[in-house]
């Protein structure tokens, strides 16, 4: 789906984040993908091969440094480009990676998420809002660390 990259000749790595990575974690139907580009990159040329690819830009969103893109009606796919080695990038693949080695974790975000969806079935921003905390809880885990 992204091969139109190689020929605006514009690298990009390519990561599954988001809760349809996590194998036995509850998500919605919608892969998010995290885009990354080396910094320093022209990020125009980047937005405008994904809207030429068909994904619609809804730019930072109160994240600087990061670009949102969705695409499908009803929605299929969330985008996020970011640099290589930013923080965005950096939190998106910790998450990812330790809710996928710790089942505890896991857990616990699922119920929580599940929790969420149930009091605000259709506040998005509240829902968000509620998984900040776990959220920064997982990030600042040491490795070894088990504590949700």
């Amino acid at each position: 789906m992204l091969h139109c990259f190689a020929p605006a000749q514009l690298p990009l790595i390519i990561e599954h984040t988001g809760s349809t990575a996590v194998p036995g974690l509850a998500a919605k139907p919608i892969l998010d993908i995290l885009a990354g580009y080396q910094e320093g990159a022209s990020v125009p040329a980047y937005i405008q091969v994904l809207t030429e690819a068909g994904y619609v830009h809804r730019g930072e969103q109160g994240i600087p440094g990061r670009e949102f893109f969705r695409r499908g009606n009803p929605r299929a796919y969330h985008l996020h480009l970011a640099a290589i080695h930013s923080s965005f990038w950096r939190d998106h693949l910790t998450f990812r990676d330790r809710l996928r080695t710790d089942n505890t974790l896991r857990d616990a975000y699922s119920a929580l998420k599940r929790d969420l969806a149930a009091r605000f079935p259709r506040d998005r921003e509240a829902y968000i809002a509620g998984k900040e905390s776990f959220v920064r809880r997982v990030l600042s885990l040491s490795i070894d660390s088990r504590e949700p």
